[in-house]
């Protein structure tokens, strides 16, 4: 009988390690055991305590229901930015602009809903648009580069991402538009923003609403927004794009074999430039949600945010998925809110988060060595 429980344990521990390494999740879960382990072991080198570490994380996410908005608020231009790499990657294409791209978009934004005076719904629809068409126009020149001159996407788009960041900074000197000397533009009109209740939370009902509400008022006092319901639209959009259309065939034929897309009479220039277009078009998206949703009072456009860099985090972590990358921007969110918590917890830096993110990217980059240690077999 012993034996017998030896052999099914064995088995069932077999099973699991089998399915681990079998697939791309496996590899990912690993990697974020890792990330953590690696930041618990740099936790007790600098002298603090991983476990009081950790538990001060996930008391900054879930201890009130404030933080866990913050949480959903940190991770919706992520996740977005992470579809925007994620779906180049798809494409054969490696997106490193998205960050200039998710600039121009909240510039855009920032502009047509400060200068623009419409009715409230086609006011944010054409804000979303502008933006997403100029980013889309932007990414779109990086691909147009590639497809006519050959320059790789990874040069051109880390030119444009200083462009993009000067373009900001001169539009905010714009007396009409920034507030001089702040790097900031005007706040955008109310018939732009998409936060929810904005206005009415600081009326006399709104207060009196949040006091008496411990759960909810506690959310509203966040700058909730329908951001995240766009990032899980766009999420699906990808999805059915990349695998249910004419488009999404085309474009992953180019990714897997440029030369037998074209010997089979697919256009590879013009998917190159499409596919560019789309990708800068999901990160102009996140600049303008964040800008009609967040900081639509003190739009900062003249300096990198750093989401658009975040986002290849996020793709990677996702595997270049979109409920893969809606699951790392949580996930990513969730350390970079949560993380800020860690100093004042126990004095310890928030750069141990950096550091367990980068080990979680290193590993997802490198399945091999992961499936090599695993499946190491001690000699008999």
């Amino acid at each position: 009988m012993k034996k017998d429980a030896r052999l099914k344990k064995r088995f069932n521990i077999r099973g699991i390690k089998d399915f681990l390494l079998s697939g791309s999740l496996g590899v990912t879960l690993i990697s974020v055991f890792l990330g953590f382990m690696v930041g618990a072991i740099v936790l007790l080198i600098a002298g603090f305590n991983p476990v009081e570490g950790y538990f001060a994380i996930l008391k900054g996410i879930f201890s009130k229901p404030k933080y866990m908005s913050y949480v959903v608020i940190y991770s919706t231009p992520l996740i977005i930015t992470g579809l925007s790499v994620a779906f180049a990657m798809r494409t054969g294409l490696f997106n490193i602009g998205a960050e200039g791209q998710y600039i121009v978009g909240a510039m855009v934004a920032a502009m047509a809903g400060y200068y623009f005076h419409l009715p409230m719904v086609l006011h944010i629809i054409v804000c979303i648009f502008l933006a997403a068409l100029a980013a889309a126009a932007w990414g779109g020149l990086a691909g147009f580069i590639k497809a006519k001159f050959g320059v790789h996407e990874v040069i051109s788009t880390i030119m444009l991402n200083w462009t993009a960041l000067y373009l900001s900074n001169w539009a905010v000197t714009l007396k009409s538009f920034g507030k001089q000397g702040t790097g900031k533009s005007f706040a955008i009109q109310e018939t732009a923003r998409i936060d929810l209740f904005g206005q009415w939370k600081i009326t006399e009902a709104g207060i009196d609403f949040i006091r008496s509400h411990k759960v909810l008022g506690d959310i509203l006092k966040s700058p909730v927004n329908l951001g995240i319901l766009a990032a899980f639209l766009l999420a699906f959009l990808m999805w059915y794009t990349l695998n249910k259309t004419t488009l999404g065939y085309q474009l992953r034929a180019v990714g897997y074999n440029p030369n037998a897309a074209e010997y089979g009479g697919i256009n590879v220039n013009r998917s190159i430039v499409t596919s560019m277009c789309i990708a800068g078009g999901l990160a102009g998206t996140a600049g303008a949600l964040q800008i009609m949703g967040v900081s639509h009072r003190i739009a900062k456009l003249a300096t990198m945010e750093g989401y658009g860099f975040d986002g290849i985090a996020v793709s990677l972590i996702g595997n270049n998925t979109g409920i893969g990358s809606v699951l790392a921007g949580f996930l990513f969110g969730s350390l970079k809110y949560g993380g800020s918590k860690i100093q004042d917890a126990i004095d310890a830096p928030t750069e141990v988060i950096n550091i367990m993110v980068g080990t979680i990217i290193l590993f997802v980059a490198m399945p091999k060595l992961i499936k090599l240690i695993f499946s190491f077999k001690k000699g008999k």
